[in-house]
């Protein structure tokens, strides 16, 4: 049983001062289900920590020093293809949270629901993709991982719109470009049940995105500035790297991404 906390900021604290990733999503399941039965109304004050709490494993290294993963049918190149994505997930659910202790009191009373969603959705996807690791004899912290997304936050942790611009409009839009090509791949080395976690994970993260591109907007509403405009700007100044194809628009406009506008083929 999980004490309740006062607000959803203080909720937030929890979550992102919760070290251990399973107490991290079962915490996270809790409070979401919580809201939607009347608790955490109050928005609150409670700060968000500079970093979220950390298991001591995995061990963080430079993206460039991180192996090659080759899918195949020996289980090892797929271990190491869940546990990034499960890193991925573990620190979404923790983006999520900031971003609510950060500025929820800038967030339209839906969009703060929003983004509990999809903390809640994160969690999930981590305790899958878990489980799927433990099927394979496996868990998450066997390997190493990096910080590039925890990076992202800190660059982005002074404005709401810039944490809009880059995280859910540029890191998890890249997340819809590339996942159909893993599932692809590993149908192709009969491993059904590592894709069917990622169709669950991809389907999500559309409405994610769907998110970050409604609370963008209404921002860019609030502050009376044309959003392609600053969505170019923003990303000009936070994002470091260029946008590279493959571009999945079917999934980016179903997402309501208006495609030509944002994503385009250019770093903005």
């Amino acid at each position: 049983m999980t004490d309740l906390p006062d607000s959803l900021t203080a909720a937030a604290r929890s979550v992102l001062t919760t070290a251990a990733p399973a107490e991290k999503a079962r915490k996270t399941a809790a409070f979401a289900a919580a809201r939607r039965h009347g608790g955490l109304a109050a928005v609150g004050q409670a700060a968000a920590p500079e970093r979220p709490a950390r298991p001591e494993r995995p061990l963080l290294q430079p993206p460039r020093q991180l192996p090659r993963r080759k899918i195949g049918p020996a289980p090892e190149g797929r271990i190491a293809l869940l546990h990034a994505i499960a890193h991925i997930e573990l620190n979404a659910i923790d983006l999520a949270w900031d971003l609510l202790a950060r500025f929820a009191v800038e967030l339209p009373p839906r969009a703060r629901d929003d983004w509990l969603r999809v903390a809640e959705e994160e969690a999930k996807h981590f305790s899958l993709l878990n489980g799927r690791l433990a099927d394979l004899g496996a868990a998450y912290g066997d390997l190493p991982a990096h910080d590039g997304l925890w990076q992202a936050a800190l660059a982005t942790r002074h404005d709401l719109l810039a944490r809009l611009a880059v995280v859910p409009l540029v890191l998890e839009a890249r997340g819809l470009d590339v996942t159909p090509a893993m599932i692809e791949k590993l149908e192709a080395v009969g491993d059904g049940e590592s894709a069917a976690v990622l169709k669950v994970i991809y389907a999500e993260e559309i409405g994610h995105v769907a998110i970050g591109m409604r609370s963008f907007e209404a921002v860019c509403r609030a502050r009376g500035l044309e959003p392609k405009t600053a969505w170019r700007e923003q990303v000009r100044q936070h994002f470091k790297g260029a946008l590279k194809p493959p571009f999945n628009d079917a999934a980016r406009r179903e997402a309501g991404f208006p495609v030509e506008d944002f994503a385009g083929r250019v770093a903005p």
